[in-house]
């Protein structure tokens, strides 16, 4: 994409528009992206340009449109360019950009998860339906974005009622002589077992793939044809599979909301801006139907993000800031429905073109059903940043109660919460959660898997050690890097003196000592609303039984137990689905398939004669005594 890049050390004399006026005279009049550098060499700013120079030149004149770029200018130090073969590579570079720095006077997309999708993979005789996240590396057809976890879910399991297609692991398949609990509860066709030849499986492939690309009346109009002749043949039991099937796909119409005639594929995003907020609200349309929605709520507070041409609104700025960062990395549908046009709509659409090797359209209805699509999804908007707004009144009080009730000096940004979780001291994790103003910013949660084999089982008091030495070792190393957003105003650990003893000693150790640690105690037999809290140096007290601040420390509490529990029966299950085979030298993915096969589960290989071992496919007499004696080993 970029041609050359340019790093120009500015003279340290020279700052804000000075220094600005100074990398003028040596900038190309070519594309390309330009970053302004602050006093801790943080980006404070990433830009493109179709020109350099022209582009650039602006900040040195002092004309500003706002307050907020004359104070991004006044606090530049330096700057960086990146010049690019055309004006599209350098808004596609600009808005990677963004993403990885995160600069404080961008418009930023803040909730950046990748969305479930459905896939039928292809590298199997008979093809697997499931649930995908992530990049398409799997060989297959993908069918999505879905808004939602349970979204995919509820089509999956109308898709499994419908079609019968196999949902599970190829290892399963591969070891089942009879057919599984799917099968019997008519959700599976059993190919496994050969209770439907590959053949008759591959139409109901074929069927699946056509109802996901839009052709649902076609695919039930068949069905429909089907369930009438199997009738007519007096199969009465075949017709009444067949009549099951159609209501299942008939309920994915009548369980969606809107659907419309006019759009088959498109995504529907509007912008609603108030009292210094954003809400953009996204609607997927795939196949005719749709397919859910989400709100977003990009940072737009202290941007200064501008364009090329100065008369674009800043609702234009901040969706076009969005939709490029919102579609970095996921796929982009050929039509965008909007209610404002984005600044450089063109250029736009010119770059996502580039990325999905296919048209893309960005469109502003006028009238009939996609404009009413669009009013919709304007309406979402608006209420959500309603409640958004009154949520974070009620935060805010939230906040300044807590600090008033922990004597802070200033209601809290960031709170850290840590729990540990485990059985008997196995599969030990502690789990860190994250909150602020926003609520629970759970993009910041952490994990620690528990790795001292030092420690005694179920210590709980060594396990807060290692997970707060982890995470406050980190933290001194990203400050040392110049790095402190991520700094908490408190900490709140589960338990005790002795929980809250611990986590001192080790910030101590650290040289974190200045940061509020409060261990958070339950009530005797764990009922809430009995908490006593332990702050250094105070006597343990309790607050109001009915205070908010009381009800909103517990929900903190509550969501760390969550998380760690979460996190630990994650990890048990990992260790649980892990198969004594894996540990033997030389039996890789192929021979661990072929013994499975052989006998069935690692039970029975375990239980096999060397002999038996040999005759397996790929397993030499060397091999067959290696399985033997392991297993036996004990």
């Amino acid at each position: 994409m970029t041609d050359t890049t340019t790093d120009i050390d500015a003279s340290p004399r020279l700052s804000g528009a000075a220094l600005i006026k100074d990398e003028v005279t040596r900038l190309p009049d070519a594309p390309g992206v330009y970053r302004m550098i602050g006093d801790a060499d943080e980006v404070l700013y990433v830009g493109k340009a179709k020109s350099l120079k022209k582009r650039v030149v602006q900040y040195a004149q002092g004309r500003f449109h706002t307050n907020r770029i004359a104070h991004m200018v006044d606090a530049t130090r330096a700057m960086e360019f990146v010049t690019t073969r055309t004006e599209a590579d350098a808004l596609l570079l600009e808005i990677n950009l963004i993403k990885q720095l995160k600069p404080r006077f961008n418009v930023l997309l803040r909730d950046d998860k990748s969305f479930p999708e459905i896939v039928i993979r292809r590298d199997h005789d008979a093809a697997q339906l499931r649930k995908h996240r992530g990049a398409h590396t799997l060989k297959g057809d993908y069918f999505g974005p879905f808004a939602s976890a349970w979204a995919v879910n509820r089509t999956l399991n109308t898709l499994q009622k419908a079609f019968l297609l196999r949902s599970c692991s190829d290892s399963v398949y591969e070891t089942r002589d009879r057919p599984c609990m799917l099968h019997q509860i008519k959700r599976c066709a059993a190919p496994c077992t050969g209770l439907v030849s590959l053949e008759d499986y591959g139409a109901l492939v074929d069927q699946a793939e056509a109802f996901l690309r839009g052709k649902s009346r076609a695919v039930m109009a068949t069905m429909a044809k089907e369930m009438e002749a199997a009738a007519e043949d007096l199969e009465f039991e075949r017709a009444a599979r067949l009549r099951d099937r159609i209501r299942a796909l008939a309920a994915v119409a009548q369980e969606s909301q809107i659907n419309p005639e006019t759009v088959d594929e498109a995504d529907v995003v509007a912008l609603h801006v108030e009292g210094g907020q954003a809400c953009v609200q996204v609607f997927f349309f795939r196949a005719g139907q749709n397919w859910g929605n989400h709100a977003y709520f990009p940072r737009v507070a202290g941007a200064a993000d501008e364009s090329d041409d100065e008369s674009t609104t800043e609702e234009q700025r901040i969706l076009t800031a969005f939709l490029g960062q919102f579609y970095d990395g996921k796929p982009i549908p050929r039509l965008i429905l909007t209610n404002v046009q984005p600044a450089e709509a063109d250029l736009l659409s010119e770059a996502f073109a580039l990325k999905s090797g296919r048209k893309v359209e960005i469109v502003v209805p006028k009238r009939g059903e996609k404009a009413d699509l669009v009013g919709h999804a304007l309406t979402n908007a608006r209420e959500a940043l309603g409640r958004k707004m009154a949520e974070g009144s009620a935060q805010t009080k939230l906040l300044a109660g807590v600090a008033e009730a922990f004597k802070l000096e200033a209601p809290p940004e960031r709170i850290e919460v840590y729990d540990n979780s485990h059985i008997q001291g196995t599969n030990a994790v502690g789990g860190m959660i994250v909150a602020g103003p926003d609520g629970f910013m759970k993009g910041q949660y952490r994990k620690f898997n528990i790795k001292s084999t030092e420690l005694t089982p179920g210590d709980d008091y060594g396990m807060m050690k290692e997970v707060l030495r982890r995470r406050f070792a980190r933290l001194v190393k990203e400050e040392e890097e110049g790095d402190d957003s991520a700094r908490p105003d408190l900490v709140l650990v589960d338990g005790g003196k002795g929980q809250l003893d611990a986590a001192l000693e080790v910030m101590a150790d650290l040289g974190v000592d200045d940061i509020t640690v409060i261990g958070v105690a339950k009530g005797p037999d764990r009922d809430a609303g009995l908490e006593r809290f332990f702050v250094p140096g105070q006597t343990p007290f309790m607050l109001e039984p009915k205070s908010p601040v009381l009800y909103y420390l517990q929900r903190l509490r509550d969501e760390a137990h969550r998380f760690a529990i979460g996190a630990h029966r994650t990890r048990r299950s990992m260790d649980l689905k892990k198969n004594p085979l894996d540990e033997i030298e030389g039996v890789g993915p192929g021979r661990k398939k072929a013994l499975l096969h052989a006998f069935g589960s690692a039970k029975g290989v375990s239980r096999a004669s060397v002999e038996d071992l040999v005759k397996v496919d790929g397993v030499s007499q060397a091999l067959a005594e290696r399985i033997h004696a392991f297993f036996r080993k004990g």
